[in-house]
């Protein structure tokens, strides 16, 4: 038997300076909004199949953010960015492991973990 997904439990406003959502695994991941579209799994930003791409930061605006947050099921959330941008899903998976950037996650992914 696979273990149950996490899921949020809450999700934080658009309006404050970072996103933080409270998984229900009891986690508390926090992100920046630049740092989050610069994350953004789409096949126009990451590609797909075996075309890769990347997208260049220098494209992203300092300030952009997400207008809204919209959840995709019960697997992911899609924000709508300030910089018209709203193809992105990231799964719940995604975002609980791997971009996390409180500072215990970043910490493990710093050490090799």
């Amino acid at each position: 038997m696979s273990p149950r997904m996490v899921t949020p439990v809450e999700i934080g406003s658009v309006v404050e300076p970072v996103l933080r959502i409270v998984w229900s695994d009891g986690h508390h991941s926090v992100y920046g909004w630049r740092s989050l579209r610069l994350h953004c799994p789409c096949a126009a930003c990451k590609g797909e199949w075996t075309v890769r791409r990347h997208l260049d930061p220098a494209s992203v605006p300092e300030n952009v953010r997400a207008l809204r947050i919209e959840r995709v099921g019960a697997y992911a959330l899609r924000p709508v960015w300030t910089d018209g941008h709203s193809t992105g899903i990231y799964t719940f998976p995604n975002l609980r492991h791997e971009i996390c950037e409180c500072d215990e996650c970043t910490a493990r992914r710093a050490a090799g973990g």
